[in-house]
C-alpha cells in the first residue's frame, strides 16, 4: 500500500519516503529485511518522485514471503500511481 502527499511548506525539497512495517507482517528480523528490500526497490525509483512530496510504504504481512522482485514489481505500479495522482492534483 502506498500514500502520497504534497505540501507547499515542502516544495522544492527532496522527496521523502518512510516505511511502516507493523508486527503482523512478521518477528524483527523479517520485519528489517522487509524494510531494506523495501527501500532498496523505492531507491530505484526515487528520481520519478517529484520534489517535495512525501510518501509512505506500507508492507502488508504477504510482503515477508515476497523476494525482492516480487517486492519490486508490486510496488512500482502502486508508486507511479500515486505519483500521477500528486500531478493531476497540482
Amino acid at each position: 500500500m502506498v500514500h502520497a502527499n504534497v505540501t507547499d511548506s515542502r516544495a522544492g525539497l527532496p522527496p521523502r519516503v518512510g516505511f511502516v512495517v507493523s508486527k503482523g507482517v512478521g518477528n524483527a528480523v523479517v520485519r528489517n529485511r522487509t524494510k531494506r528490500r523495501l527501500r532498496a526497490a523505492v531507491a530505484t525509483e526515487l528520481d520519478g518522485i517529484p520534489r517535495g512530496a512525501d510518501v509512505v510504504v506500507r508492507a502488508q504481512p504477504a510482503a515477508a514471503q515476497a523476494t525482492f522482485a516480487e517486492l519490486s514489481d508490486d510496488l512500482k505500479p502502486l508508486l507511479h500511481k500515486v505519483i500521477r495522482r500528486l500531478e493531476v492534483a497540482r
